[in-house]
């Protein structure tokens, strides 16, 4: 690792910020496409079952 003399606590900090906003964001949309399919999936279901597919 390098030195990053007086900036150390700057620079740690900010790269730890933006990872936990990386990780935030994936968590976020990972969700978000779940709930998306799990509503896709139910109009599917019901189009079939009233005979208009």
């Amino acid at each position: 690792m390098p030195d990053l003399g007086k900036y150390a606590e700057a620079v740690l900090s900010s790269y730890a910020v933006s990872i936990l906003l990386i990780v935030a964001l994936v968590v976020l949309s990972v969700r978000r496409s779940r709930k998306v399919r799990a509503q896709l999936d139910d109009i599917e279901t019901r189009r079939k079952n009233h005979g208009e597919g």
